[in-house]
């Protein structure tokens, strides 16, 4: 994990999540969009820096956790006789859906992000899914950023559509599923979603597919790659986020947006994400080694070089 030229500055949650699926159950373990992105990245050549907030109840343990993994942790406050944002949920058995069981916000309800002053000109900007009203605070206070991503999800599209409509027009790329794309859009097809949601400014676009890939969309055309073949799923829980930490951190690594780094982002995010599904928490990326990588890659792109 060495630093990147361009460092990736991510904002985001930081949380603790209870998690059921038909693999096991695990309790309050370590998770949100920031905690998953920054060690994602971590493995692709970027220096990560996280900006979230956090209770007292999130021990050295945690901090730990992410620092072992070179993640610049300077934005994340901790305040005192608060408690870390919660979420609960139980996967149904075909892992395709979830029923929220508690969702308690806790310290992140007060969230506020406030960017140190020498992370303003970090040029490559990963917004989690966060408030899109948040996200549009960030990206006042990030003057010096040469390309941003965002993420967003089914409830701001449904409940601050208008705030959300207003990121979409300042960003670089947008992270989304399908499902999402197609409530956003009212399209029924994912190409038909793809050109309602570029028209809506950003000039990139990524719609996770789950088992079923990853499609990328802007300048040069599209480019697809499909999910690695698994034998076991564990826990689904942030593999979107992974996805994002491992693209944006490819692309810090690079410094550039060609479409060469990005087809390279796209394998890198996929294979970091199928890490991530084979255990709960943060557990399938925590201790990841550039040999075990390198192999599942290989074995995606032989999988799709016919």
């Amino acid at each position: 994990m060495t630093d990147s030229k361009h460092p990736l500055l991510i904002v985001g949650s930081v949380a603790f999540d209870s998690v059921e699926t038909p693999a096991g159950r695990v309790e309050r373990a370590l998770g949100g969009s920031a905690s998953y992105a920054s060690i994602a990245a971590s493995y692709c050549g970027a220096a990560p820096r996280i900006v979230g907030i956090v209770g007292e109840d999130f021990g050295d343990g945690h901090v730990e956790r992410l620092t072992r993994h070179g993640v610049d942790v300077a934005g994340l406050e901790r305040v005192e006789g608060g408690r870390t944002f919660h979420w609960s949920g139980r996967y149904h058995d075909d892992f395709k859906g979830r029923d929220t069981l508690e969702t308690s916000l806790n310290v992140f309800e007060r969230f506020d992000p406030v960017l140190p002053d020498a992370w303003r000109d970090t040029g490559f900007l990963f917004l989690g899914n966060i408030a899109p009203s948040l996200q549009a605070r960030v990206l006042d206070q990030a003057s010096g950023a040469r390309f941003v991503a965002m993420d967003t999800m089914n409830f701001w599209i449904d409940t601050a559509r208008a705030d959300l409509d207003a990121v979409l027009s300042r960003v670089d790329m947008v992270f989304i599923n399908d499902e999402e794309a197609f409530d956003y859009t009212g399209a029924s097809t994912v190409r038909g979603a793809a050109r309602a949601l570029l028209a809506r400014g950003p000039r990139h676009l990524v719609i996770k597919r789950g088992e079923h890939g990853a499609v990328l969309f802007g300048e040069g055309g599209p480019l697809f790659v499909p999910a690695v073949l698994l034998e076991r799923v564990v826990d689904p829980t942030g593999a979107g986020d992974t996805f994002a930490g491992g693209f944006m951190g490819t692309l810090a690594r690079h410094g550039e947006v060609s479409r060469e780094a990005m087809a390279d982002a796209l394998l890198a995010g996929t294979v970091l994400a199928s890490f991530c599904v084979e255990a709960f928490s943060v557990d399938g990326i925590d201790r990841l080694d550039a040999g075990r990588i390198a192999q599942r890659r290989g074995e995606l792109e032989a999988m799709i070089r016919f």
